[in-house]
């Protein structure tokens, strides 16, 4: 019947538009609304509390610190508020997330010029030097927005849920699971989970018949433009430019124009594990970064596949699959050659190149979920295009990102 209703909607009248909303209805009904989101890889952790948890009132070094030795990508922020019944209110605020605070000290120690610190100091010796730095309190980062509200989903939510919250708000990376509201976390939602399970309903025609359109054909494709760096620019100009836009940086070669490698947010611990890297940040070249990013990801990737069980929030398993280039596509590859790709690659990115390996684009994870996705509030997505005839036959649409009722 499924196959009926496909068909019909080729034919471009009334009665096709009415069969592909109902073939679109029911798919997402059947598919997305009844998959519990306790079925997402990593949504529950065998540890009773698999987070690390940073106090609202802690500081930007304890943070870092804590961080890094637990070797989590990302902390829950806690306020200990109690009601007059000795309850806890809302004791998850926030969620922090290891890059930003690193790539926010690195611009405080830049902005303090060349005599900051020791040149024999690794990162977190540098960052004691400087109380100033050290000492910020992880509340008052909140007004330069480096950390999001806490948007937990339910362990019996479902995927359409925390969907939603992906693309909804446009900076959260993951989304925390929890039994109850204002009970501990007990997992974690990344967003190559979510396309993990998108790709498991490959072959069924609803997902199919989206997953197998060229790149071209999506907007993000055509519009989203990548960020770079030559590869003689250092690895401070490339971390300058990974501060304010949050996204994978390609490195290209100056003479050829030609991709040669990235330097992304789950990078950074290595500034950590290397002091050298740190030091050196103002004359190391973005291409020498590269390199010897390599030969660590060559020296993980031999241990791999020990690591299946390790949180979903390591900071050293986050791109440890496929070591040297970055991941890359061509604009006649499929969505859904993106997804596999991405999820393989446990990355966040993939950069759009021709046919001479030049960077044309780049297509997030995020932006393939919000081809999935319900219309946001986010004025520059207009829906997927799975939920848009759906809600059509609702009698509804989206216009400058709301939702509005047909007259």
């Amino acid at each position: 019947m499924e196959t009926g209703a496909a068909g019909q909607a080729g034919g471009g009248g009334p009665p096709a538009a009415a069969a592909a909303g109902e073939y679109w209805s029911e798919a997402l009904k059947s598919f997305l609304d009844h998959i519990p989101v306790s079925s997402v890889n990593g949504a529950i952790q065998p540890s009773p509390s698999p987070a690390l948890e940073i106090r609202l009132d802690g500081s930007v070094l304890d943070a870092i610190d804590s961080m890094y030795r637990s070797d989590v990508a990302g902390a829950v922020i806690v306020d200990d508020v109690r009601t007059s019944f000795g309850k806890f209110v809302d004791r998850d605020i926030g969620f922090v997330e290891f890059p930003s605070l690193v790539l926010w000290a690195i611009e405080e120690f830049d902005k303090l010029g060349s005599g900051a610190g020791d040149k024999n100091s690794d990162f977190l010796t540098s960052l004691k030097q400087h109380p100033q730095i050290a000492e910020t309190k992880i509340a008052w980062l909140a007004k330069s927005f480096l950390w999001e509200p806490f948007f937990p989903v339910r362990s019996h939510d479902t995927l359409f849920h925390a969907m939603l919250l992906f693309s909804k708000h446009r900076r959260i990376n993951v989304v925390p699971v929890v039994e109850l509201m204002n009970s501990s976390v007990i997992g974690f939602v990344t967003q190559n989970a979510v396309m993990e399970l998108l790709l498991s309903s490959s072959g069924l025609e609803w997902l199919d018949k989206i997953a197998d359109k060229q790149l071209s054909e999506f907007r993000f494709a055509n519009t989203t433009k990548p960020v770079s760096v030559y590869s003689d620019q250092t690895l401070a100009d490339a971390l300058h430019i990974l501060s304010k836009e949050k996204i994978g940086v390609a490195v290209v070669d100056r003479k050829t124009s030609c991709l040669i490698g990235s330097i992304q947010c789950s990078d950074l611990y290595q500034l950590l594990d290397d002091s050298s890297l740190f030091r050196n940040r103002k004359t190391l070249s973005a291409e020498e970064f590269v390199k010897l990013k390599s030969k660590d990801e060559d020296i993980s990737t031999e241990n791999s596949s020990a690591s299946g069980g390790q949180n979903v929030l390591s900071l050293r398993t986050g791109q440890k699959i496929t070591a040297g280039l970055p991941v890359t596509n061509r604009k006649s590859d499929t969505l859904k050659q993106a997804m596999e790709k991405l999820t393989a690659s446990r990355s966040s990115c993939s950069f759009i190149v021709d046919e001479h390996g030049r960077v044309e684009g780049v297509v997030t994870a995020r932006d393939i979920i919000s081809v999935f996705s319900p219309p946001c509030m986010d004025s520059r997505i207009d829906g997927g295009t799975f939920f848009s005839a759906a809600l059509a036959q609702t009698g509804c649409r989206v216009e400058h990102g709301q939702m509005i009722q047909n007259s």
